[in-house]
């Protein structure tokens, strides 16, 4: 645990900021997950959910937590199911 005041203020704020960072991926994976059991099962509101999930997708790359390449290959791989 560091001892200087700043340093101690820094190791809450990245705590802080790692919390929100695991949430908006989780959403982001669960989005996915809701998107491909809606295309399995042939739900009606597929349309709606790949949106929801590529707009999640969206949001955590332009936030930094996932790669461009992991993002553009979510995307693809979406669209490709949302196709069939």
């Amino acid at each position: 645990m560091p001892v200087i005041k700043s340093a101690i203020k820094r190791v809450k704020t990245n705590e802080k900021a790692e919390k929100q960072n695991i949430v908006q991926k989780s959403a982001m994976r669960n989005a996915i997950k809701k998107f491909e059991k809606a295309q399995a099962a042939g739900s009606d509101n597929l349309e709606e959910t790949f949106k929801d999930a590529i707009s999640k997708i969206d949001h955590v790359k332009s936030k930094g937590l996932i790669k461009a390449n992991k993002a553009s290959r979510d995307k693809s791989r979406l669209t490709r199911l949302f196709n069939k």
